[in-house]
């Protein structure tokens, strides 16, 4: 009698846990609630000391955290609500590293993923995804003028919208791949300018189930020069600068450039821990332009993508690569960018094996 009555606790427990779950709440159907919110974000929190250093700033290093309009800029985000948009969810432990990025969208083949959508932004806002299928109505996108105005997702500044999109076979993880990859979304009614802006994330499909059950930690990385001389935002951030911003100065553009992983210069990125044995996942993302060739280089450990060993890899804009590590090597190791000129501008941190 009483192993009956603990069993029926238990699944009553595990009921509730599900229903109370919106991602898990109709079973294969992943339903979240995401806004696109202004924020005033900072590049480099540790200002005036280089957290990869441990010293201040030297003078080529302060051109893109002090120079011009500073490490402080107005920007879009995408964050994640509870259901009905009654307040923003805090992050957990496990997404400290995402920094910039929006919720990570989870489903696996042969789900659906429902996001209710609202533009709390001063500018028309999307969310575009590759990868999944959709209709036109759900494809976040404008081609042109006219079309923005369609019912294609792209939505006006205090409305909202619900995107649906399925995930089939072709979704998912091909035949060389592991058992999960990641796609990304990010704002397409003026793509350039939304995405530097801040608006992209990253959605995981998983071949089975929600996570892949085959790892230990997964961490997501988007490496890119986020362009303010081209974000919706330039003109306003542009009036609150105190020093000598000069817009058609090539001193004033370099010191708008960006170069961060998820966001965060010089070694401010926090949450990137493991401990040695574990299987853990690494998803490579990038957004950006021609400058955007990144070469992600892991210190103290190396990987495996696809069956090949390596301790570098590279991604272009709108690119991703999934890797896995199994560190067994203890230690706080650089992790950044291997473009000499990304390496100086900031695109550096670290990760710790615990």
């Amino acid at each position: 009698m009483l192993q009956n009555k603990i069993i029926s606790l238990v699944s009553v427990l595990m009921l509730t846990i599900f229903i109370s779950n919106p991602a898990w709440a109709n079973g294969g159907n992943r339903v979240y609630w995401i806004a696109a919110d202004e924020v005033v974000w900072d590049y480099a929190p540790s200002f005036p000391v280089n957290s990869m250093t441990g010293n201040e700033f030297t003078a080529e290093e302060r051109v893109f955290v002090e120079q011009g309009i500073g490490r402080r800029y107005l920007k879009s985000v995408y964050r994640e609500y509870t259901a009905g948009f009654g307040a923003v969810k805090p992050r957990v432990a496990e997404e400290e590293h995402l920094g910039i990025l929006g919720p990570v969208i989870r489903a696996a083949v042969g789900d659906r993923i429902t996001v209710h959508f609202k533009n709390n932004t001063r500018f028309p806002a999307s969310i575009h995804p590759h990868g999944v299928r959709y209709s036109k109505s759900h494809e976040g996108a404008a081609h042109s003028a006219d079309d923005k105005h369609k019912s294609g997702g792209i939505v006006e500044p205090g409305g909202e919208h619900t995107y649906i999109w399925e995930v089939p076979e072709r979704a998912g993880p091909g035949p060389n791949d592991p058992s999960s990859i990641a796609w990304v979304y990010h704002g397409h009614v003026n793509e350039p300018a939304d995405t530097n802006a801040g608006l992209i994330g990253a959605i995981i499909i998983s071949s089975n189930k929600e996570k892949p059950q085959d790892v230990d930690r997964e961490f997501i990385s988007l490496f890119t020069v986020f362009d303010e001389n081209a974000s919706l935002y330039k003109d306003i951030n542009l009036s609150t600068c105190t020093g000598s911003c000069d817009p058609k100065s090539e001193e004033f553009e370099e010191s708008n450039l960006k170069h961060g992983i998820n966001g965060l210069l010089y070694g401010n990125n926090k949450g990137y821990v493991m401990r040695t044995g574990e299987r853990v996942r690494w998803y490579i993302i990038s957004m950006g332009s021609e400058v955007d060739l990144h070469t992600p280089h892991w210190h103290g450990a190396t990987l495996l993508h696809n069956g090949n060993r390596l301790d570098v890899t590279e991604v272009l804009p709108a690119a991703t690569k999934t890797l896995d590590m199994q560190p067994d090597v203890k230690g706080e190791w650089m992790y950044h960018c291997h473009v000499n000129d990304h390496i100086s501008a900031g695109m550096s941190t670290t990760f710790t094996v615990e």
